[in-house]
């Protein structure tokens, strides 16, 4: 164990021990998830719009998507629920007053909008919210500072309860920003949530579709429709009136045409030779069943 120029191993190098499982960078996800878009990963540029889930996507990156499913790899499992630009919000963002310096790399890491009631950047350290009914954002510190009382935390989550006879309407609150009027219960939903929340958020989607009346066909289709069964009803009278007025002659061309039809099959049939009636009919007169031999020649003449 000594002087053959070998060494010996303790248990340091005998002993590996497990690396560690790497962990992502969650100052990176946060970053990711409020300044760039979430399905082609470019930075948020305006027009911004969202959807149920509270995600942030570039309005021309989702018309990218509808118009071909195909264009984005991961397309169908980040936004598979938008059907159509009903299913998104475009919001109301206030721009960030704060300079931001010329480089690109500093421009990326700076929050591009902030809340117009606080004046706090949207970068994901609190939480921001929007109101689906006008799409104006607002930090929700600054949401529930200017309307009194918190937003509550099944927000989005209520099914909406239709007045009773003699009762008003639910109260509805007015948007600090636009005077759009919405609903606690229903129109406040919460940008870039927690999976939990996500989670139930999507439920809550889901019901609300289940919910929907099946499509119809709209005023102005069924208009058209009308409209060309109308302009088809003179046409169709105008060709009966001119196939009455023709009839007469059409019906005397048909019976001359079947009479020298008749009389050429007589003349043919008088002129066969007994062994060719023989293969059509017997002795008696009776037409034989007709084979592979007389099928479709002179057994219309016979």
């Amino acid at each position: 164990m000594g002087n053959d120029g070998g060494s010996i191993p303790d248990r340091r190098d005998l002993v590996k021990s497990k690396p560690k499982a790497e962990q992502a960078d969650k100052a990176n996800q946060t970053r990711a998830r409020w300044l760039f878009c979430a399905l082609s990963k470019r930075p948020l540029q305006e027009p911004v719009v969202s959807c149920a889930l509270g995600k942030l996507y570039n309005k021309d990156s989702i018309i990218e998507y509808l118009l071909d499913k195909s264009a984005y790899g991961d397309g169908q499992e980040i936004c598979g629920h938008i059907r159509s630009l009903k299913d998104v919000k475009t919001l109301k963002l206030t721009p960030n007053p704060t300079k931001v310096s010329s480089s690109s790399e500093a421009s990326t890491d700076k929050a591009r909008f902030v809340c117009p009631l606080t004046l706090k950047e949207m970068n994901g350290s609190q939480p921001f919210v929007y109101l689906w009914t006008c799409g104006c954002v607002f930090s929700q510190s600054g949401l529930r500072a200017v309307a009194g009382t918190p937003p509550r935390e099944d927000a989005g989550k209520l099914e909406k309860k239709e007045p009773k006879d003699g009762e008003s309407g639910p109260s509805l609150d007015m948007c600090p920003q636009c005077g759009a009027k919405y609903h606690k219960a229903d129109d406040i939903l919460t940008l870039n949530p927690t999976p939990e929340e996500e989670s139930k958020m999507f439920e809550d989607m889901i019901k609300r579709r289940a919910a929907e009346p099946t499509k119809t066909k709209s005023k102005k289709r069924k208009a058209a429709a009308a409209d060309a069964e109308g302009a088809a009803e003179p046409a169709t009278k105008k060709k009966h009136a001119s196939s009455a007025t023709i009839n007469p002659s059409i019906a005397t061309a048909s019976r001359g045409v079947a009479n020298s039809l008749a009389q050429e099959a007589a003349k043919r049939k008088a002129n066969m030779s007994d062994a060719v009636k023989s293969l059509y009919e017997d002795k008696n007169g009776v037409k034989r069943k007709e084979t592979f031999m007389t099928r479709g020649t002179f057994t219309r003449y016979a």
